[in-house]
């Protein structure tokens, strides 16, 4: 069995797999009622993936999860847009740095859990990347035990919005200093979330 490192050691091996990590505490991640409705109301990709609404996990379960945990890192990601591809298809304008946030998050999830963690799990940022398409694009109606199909279940994680998390409110109260983008030209920053115990 994995003994666990220190914590100030954890985070120098997660900086390893990533370099800009913030430490916050569980209890200071914000979980709200009206993110979902966002998801549900506001992205075009709601019921297209796994990781997202109404496959992923409920506003309850989240909180119920989050008072689990002691810790988490917040990984922080400077977006490059494709300009091929037009903003107004978020998800594919930024597929690449999209598709890093989904695989460095996992990398630190699995760090951590190698480094005895073992309760270490990952929160993504936006919808899945991991294929063109996903099981609920391709059908009609899938049931939830489809989900198993997923190609990649071993990384698949869901995003912090998917669950409810409030990540402007959530990254506020680790310190980011935030606004409200009025054009993609501006910069755009994606983050992840591991918790720890």
């Amino acid at each position: 069995m994995t003994i666990k490192i220190a914590l100030e050691e954890l985070l120098l091996k997660l900086r390893e797999v990533h370099p800009d990590l913030s430490l916050i505490s569980a209890g200071e991640v914000v979980v709200a009622n009206w993110v979902r409705l966002k998801c549900r109301y506001g992205c075009k990709a709601y019921g297209k993936h796994l990781g997202c609404p109404p496959h992923s996990p409920t506003l309850e379960e989240t909180k119920m999860v989050l008072e689990e945990y002691r810790v988490g890192v917040i990984a922080r990601f400077e977006a490059e847009p494709d300009p091929e591809v037009s903003p107004q298809h978020l998800h594919h304008h930024l597929w690449d740095s999209i598709n890093l946030v989904h695989e460095t998050v996992f990398e630190l999830e699995r760090c951590a859990f190698l480094s005895g963690y073992y309760k270490a799990f990952g929160f993504n940022a936006l919808p899945c990347t991991f294929c063109p398409t996903c099981i609920p694009e391709e059908k009609d109606a899938i049931d939830p035990f489809e989900a198993r199909n997923c190609r990649h279940k071993e990384k698949v994680r869901p995003s912090m919005e998917a669950c409810g998390i409030d990540v402007f409110g959530t990254l506020e109260r680790a310190g980011y200093d935030l606004e409200v983008l009025d054009s993609y030209s501006k910069g755009v920053a994606l983050f992840g979330l591991v918790l720890l115990e």
